[in-house]
């Protein structure tokens, strides 16, 4: 069997990166056969202690198969060693405060100026305008881009569980990236790239807003676009009989036609309800039948029904079982991890067999000495370095989870 191909083989990326959007967006790339080098301050990215002082498990999941080398680029031989690292790579992604960016020398002047061909990438909160220096964070994202309206407890708007914002900051820099890379007459205006959290939210709310505007108008009055759920009765979770949730996939009359016959549902073949426009206006009446109709049968009996019927469905799951399913475990899509004693398994990026590297997420600046080494720095260079606070290798018990007390 021939090895994967790795389309970004050869290519050294840097990242300066905290909490999720640049770490995402260099774990897609470090899947993709690119050596990603992590380079933290001595504080350590956020994430690393985030968990009883520790690791969280966005440094397992999106930090593994990188190298880390910590500096203290508010030092002179901090920037010296950054801007020999920048010499030797093809993309710099960070997600630094714009402020932070500046006075670190990170920016994308900075980089080109020892690195001309450079691609550089600033994942931040807003991109040119009057707030390109704000700070922004994934729930801010959410709230300033219509999502957290929509997604309320009790009435509170609240943010998502999942930091999507950020995620998908994070991939969208990757696309562009990749153009930036494929593109042999790209110019130095095309390899400077911002990814702008609120322009992310504003991209992935475009469908809702255009149909806001297209109702509003059509109909002389605001009219907004509903999720699924609200749209179309049937289309949603209910509980079994075993109080588990099933998630309905219920989109069309079909669809419909075919749920009320697998579950023996009294409105089958009833007219009055055929069509979704007439779910629609008997909204409540729809939603009652068809929870009463799940809550008949435990969630065995509603799925080997459902399946039969051909229709769309989940449990909807816990996240300590997501990974009990067969379909988690078939080849290419869970990646064996071990990481201080614990064992993980950790997705893959979808599309592919792995790759990258089957390596453990680093320490902080477990790679510093080998890197300074690989840079050229001589054993009693790289000591200064190290001793003058500019570097800093990783000491056993940095960021060590606090002992769990059992209790008694």
């Amino acid at each position: 069997m021939s090895e994967p191909y790795m389309s970004l083989a050869g290519k050294r990326v840097l990242e300066l990166g905290t909490m999720i959007a640049a770490p995402f967006a260099t774990h897609i790339l470090s899947q993709l056969g690119a050596e990603v080098i992590k380079i933290e301050p001595p504080a350590g990215d956020t994430t690393r202690s985030l968990v009883r002082g520790g690791p969280s498990g966005t440094i397992v999941a999106y930090g593994h198969s990188k190298q880390a080398i910590c500096l203290d680029l508010t030092t002179g031989g901090g920037k010296e060693v950054f801007g020999k690292l920048a010499a030797s790579a093809d993309v710099v992604i960070h997600n630094l405060a714009p402020s932070a960016a500046r006075k670190l020398g990170v920016t994308a002047d900075d980089c080109m100026v020892v690195n001309p061909d450079i691609v550089h990438v600033h994942i931040k909160g807003y991109t040119h305008g009057p707030q390109a220096d704000d700070l922004m964070t994934n729930p801010i994202a959410e709230a300033a881009t219509g999502a957290m309206d929509d997604h309320r407890v009790d009435g509170r708007p609240t943010r998502f569980g999942p930091s999507y914002h950020d995620q998908f900051a994070g991939t969208y820099a990757v696309i562009r990236v990749l153009a930036a890379m494929l593109d042999p007459n790209a110019s130095a205006a095309d390899r400077r790239i911002e990814i702008g959290l609120y322009e992310t939210g504003l991209h992935l709310a475009a469908r809702d807003l255009a149909g806001m505007q297209l109702k509003t108008q059509l109909l002389g009055r605001l009219e907004k676009e509903g999720g699924g759920e609200f749209s179309m009765p049937g289309y949603g979770s209910y509980l079994t009989s075993d109080e588990r949730w099933v998630y309905l996939l219920i989109l069309t009359d079909a669809h419909w036609a075919k749920l009320t016959g697998a579950l023996d549902m009294p409105e089958d073949g009833n007219p009055q309800f055929a069509k979704l426009r007439d779910r629609k206006k008997a909204r409540d009446t729809v939603e009652a039948a068809v929870r009463a109709a799940v809550g008949k049968f435990d969630f065995d009996e509603v799925e080997r029904r459902l399946r039969a019927a051909g229709l769309g469905f989940n449990e909807v799951m816990p996240l300590e079982r997501v990974l009990e399913k067969p379909q988690a475990h078939q080849p290419g899509k869970l990646r064996e991890l071990d990481f201080r004693g614990l064992h993980f398994e950790v997705p893959e990026f979808p599309g592919q067999m792995q790759v990258s590297p089957n390596l453990p997420p680093p320490e902080i600046g477990e790679h510093t000495g080998s890197l300074l080494a690989e840079l050229g720095y001589a054993p009693d260079e790289i000591e200064s370095l190290l001793s003058s606070g500019a570097a800093k290798a990783y000491q056993p018990g940095d960021f060590a989870w606090a002992p769990v007390r059992q209790k008694g």
